[in-house]
């Protein structure tokens, strides 16, 4: 991430927070947080701000477009150009197949799609006016995640969401190609993040993986930051699936 201005959408916690940890660890130069705790969001840039980066965070939910977009332009104003966008923020309720609530949907598809997309279209937009870097303007990294490609009659209204956002990649990617803006996603499996661990997920996430365990958070962090990362000049429109032998299991 060497010399990127790097923006984090979910950045207060979890994998978000972990990516904004590591971007300023490999070298990006400014870096901004977006997320719906102002508190969790300034705590995360401090180690930012400590090597003395030019660092910015913004309050959003991202269900609703307005915000996002002022968002958005709040982190741009202050950090000046924004070269990699990590849309991470997401929610995970589990429901069985036959009784997911409309609400439910509701809030899935608010923040999982929607918000991703109006994340996008900022970024784009900012992005389109931008001279490039070694032919490119921007670089926009969607989480999505592996249930979008397998049967999960445990968390379907997830699943259906991240497959969603990997549709919505391969559109803008086709559509921002001409301007150099790349747009790709990482579909990792189970992580043994803090949550999964207090929740007693790990020997579920062990016994379908292959390898036996859970990614650690910084193995997928680092598909994440090299996909959004200076050396990818040429990938777009795809989708790096990181399941540990998941997918074909």
């Amino acid at each position: 991430m060497k010399d990127l201005s790097v923006l984090i959408v979910g950045g207060g916690s979890g994998l978000g927070a972990l990516l904004a940890r590591m971007a300023v660890e490999a070298g990006a130069a400014k870096i901004g947080v977006i997320d719906i705790n102002q508190d969790a969001a300034e705590g995360v840039l401090e180690p930012a701000r400590a090597k003395g980066l030019l660092t910015a965070t913004a309050v959003c939910d991202i269900q609703v477009g307005p915000q996002c977009h002022a968002a958005f332009d709040t982190i741009a104003a202050k950090l000046g150009r924004v070269d990699t966008l990590i849309n991470c923020a997401a929610i995970y309720p589990r429901r069985p197949l036959l009784e997911i609530t409309d609400a439910e949907w509701d809030a899935s598809n608010g923040i999982n799609i929607k918000g991703t997309y109006h994340m996008m279209v900022a970024a784009v937009r900012h992005m389109q006016s931008q001279e490039p870097k070694s032919y490119v303007r921007g670089r926009i990294v969607n989480l999505t995640s592996v249930d979008a490609f397998k049967a999960h009659p445990q968390n379907a209204h997830y699943a259906a969401t991240k497959a969603a956002v990997v549709s919505l990649t391969r559109s803008f990617a086709h559509h921002v190609a001409k301007d150099g803006i790349l747009v790709n996603s990482v579909a990792p499996a189970g992580m043994a993040t803090e949550k999964a661990k207090a929740l007693g997920f790990l020997e579920e996430l062990a016994k379908a993986s292959p390898l036996g365990r859970g990614a650690e958070p910084a193995e997928i962090a680092e598909w994440v930051l090299m996909t959004g990362g200076p050396k990818n000049t040429y990938m777009t429109g795809e989708n790096v699936i990181v399941s540990g032998g998941y997918i074909y299991a």
